[in-house]
């Protein structure tokens, strides 16, 4: 039986997509369709059926379209709110600073292009269970799927570096973090931020806790990303 996770999930759903142009030319990354449906129909189901019963959706490019596919969120069982970035794009760490009122003292993060076969209820548990006041997910990647960025020891991310890796790296975000409010809460609201700083800030503070999960993420980044999630849906063990 799925336990129900009391706290909110927020999808980073505001990007624009470039590595998927033409097909996002006129369409949000989040509504494009793989098997028949919006990937977004896709990442809603697979949170319900993992427990979440709360999403905040942090939306940027062509938000409103998105927001119209949803809806409140009830077909899915869940309850759904919908932030916007407004006039200009504030980036993965400006969307959730601007979020924070919906999101609560603890929330969980997932970009909006990953699909995650994984026991989230057993990330929050163990979130929980800790001390620091943030939590990545990673993977061993070992350069597998993009360039590893993530050092990873001790069941902490000693050091995440997206833009500088280096070759002792043997991880990669998986795609799911979780946060104490509190590590947003002194930074100023309508401010362009990426939340890969915040990671990186993070890991040099010794504030990241590292969880590595054992099967492998899906997205739609990218063209072979998408080509691959429609191979997995299309398998037995997925609705």
């Amino acid at each position: 039986m799925t336990h129900h996770l009391n706290l909110p999930v927020a999808i980073l759903a505001g990007g624009f997509a470039t590595r998927l142009m033409p097909l996002t030319r006129d369409l949000p990354k989040s509504l494009v369709a793989v098997g028949g449906e919006p990937f977004i129909v896709h990442q809603l189901r697979l949170l319900a059926r993992q427990g979440v019963r709360r999403v905040v959706l942090l939306l940027g490019h062509r938000g409103e379209d998105v927001a119209a596919v949803v809806g409140d969120g009830s077909r899915f069982g869940l309850t759904i709110a919908a932030v916007h970035d407004g006039p200009r794009p504030l980036g993965t760490g400006g969307a959730i600073v601007q979020a924070l009122d919906q999101l609560g003292p603890e929330f969980g993060v997932i970009y909006g292009d990953s699909y995650l076969r994984f026991d989230m209820g057993a990330t929050v548990e163990r979130f929980f269970a800790q001390s620091r006041p943030a939590l990545m997910t990673v993977f061993g990647n070992a350069g597998r799927w993009g360039t590893s960025n993530v050092l990873f020891e001790d069941d902490r991310v000693s050091l995440y570096d997206k833009a500088a890796p280096v070759p002792v790296m043997q991880h990669i975000d998986y795609g799911f973090g979780l946060f104490r409010r509190s590590v947003f809460a002194g930074l100023s609201s309508g401010v362009p931020l990426d939340l890969a700083d915040v990671y990186h800030r993070l890991s040099l503070e010794d504030r990241l806790a590292g969880l590595e999960i054992g099967t492998r993420f899906h997205e739609i980044g990218s063209f072979s990303g998408l080509s691959a999630l429609e191979q997995a849906l299309s398998g037995p063990d997925e609705a």
